[in-house]
């Protein structure tokens, strides 16, 4: 969990942002975390020589006790290079003084940070500490993304003949599920930012299916993907989750349509498909030799 936020920048970018900050600061503090080197700099000594200044970067942070819980952000690419070999989540911040310096190996950057929010700090955060984002909350359940330790449940859901029916197996071989599992955290998640999630009961805390929406290579919209594990149907799990994620798709994903492919024969879920609003557009679609029939919704 994200308890800490160091800032370690050039002089003259902590007095602006230290005068821009407030609003976010105040935000930081409610959520419990902790925020250093924008009212001060972290490195009280500022030293000529580049190499004793990465010295004494890298023995601040091994006195760190909780290094796991820590983002730090720097806009100096020697200290984001020193703080990635130590071990520390870290972030570059990006301005006009810097838009030439490379930061080797980063993936995301920080741009107008008085703009930004504890949540995008947290999602920063956990997208390097390799967490889940929790994506939504129902009434009843939590929808978050997939991690490797999900795929033992995921075994267990589609054991039931009834789910594989009228949609793909997992791989036969758990292990070759991991890898895809692995896959799919850093190739979608870390490329759209969604997919398809995970699914939990909020009460008892188990896995029940699996729900989200994810394009399928060949067509032209985003598709809403869901599985909902046999003790936990006919409750009405599968329409509250679905809703929940058609509004986040229209909300914060900014889509426009959404379609869903029913395989034909699988009136179960056609008709959650009518009774969450879609309706048959499209006509049929062959995939690995089965029929689908597609359904579009408007958001």
């Amino acid at each position: 969990m994200l308890r800490r936020i160091c800032f370690i920048l050039q002089e003259e970018t902590r007095r602006r942002l230290a005068e821009e900050a407030e609003p976010l600061l105040e935000e930081l503090s409610e959520n419990l975390v902790q925020v250093e080197g924008l009212a001060q700099p972290l490195l009280e000594t500022v030293y000529t020589d580049a190499e004793e200044s990465l010295q004494c970067l890298t023995k601040i942070v091994q006195n760190v006790e909780a290094k796991e819980q820590t983002l730090y952000i720097t806009d100096e690419t020697g200290y984001y290079v020193a703080l990635r070999e130590a071990g520390c989540y870290v972030l570059p911040y990006l301005h006009d003084g810097n838009r030439a310096v490379s930061f080797p190996g980063a993936v995301y950057a920080i741009e107008q940070l008085e703009e930004m929010e504890y949540k995008s700090f947290d999602m920063a955060y956990r997208r390097l500490a390799g967490l889940p984002w929790e994506i939504l909350r129902t009434r009843r359940c939590i929808i978050r993304e997939t991690t490797v330790e999900d795929v033992a449940a995921f075994y267990r859901i589609y054991a039931q003949a009834s789910i594989t029916e009228y949609m793909e197996n997992l791989f036969e071989d758990p292990e070759e599920e991991i890898a895809y599992t692995k896959d799919y955290i850093k190739q979608v998640y870390g490329f759209y930012g969604y997919g398809m999630w995970t699914v939990l009961e909020k009460k008892s805390g188990q896995i029940i299916g699996r729900a989200g929406v994810s394009w399928r290579e060949g067509f032209d919209l985003p598709e809403l993907g869901f599985v909902i594990g046999v003790p936990w149907q006919r409750q009405g799990y599968a329409f509250e989750v679905c809703s929940a994620i058609l509004d986040y798709a229209k909300e914060e994903l900014a889509m426009d349509r959404v379609q869903a492919l029913v395989m034909e024969g699988n009136r179960k879920s056609a008709a959650l498909c009518e009774k969450l609003g879609f309706a048959e557009r499209g006509g049929r679609a062959q995939l690995d030799g089965e029929i689908y029939v597609k359904w579009v919704k408007n958001l």
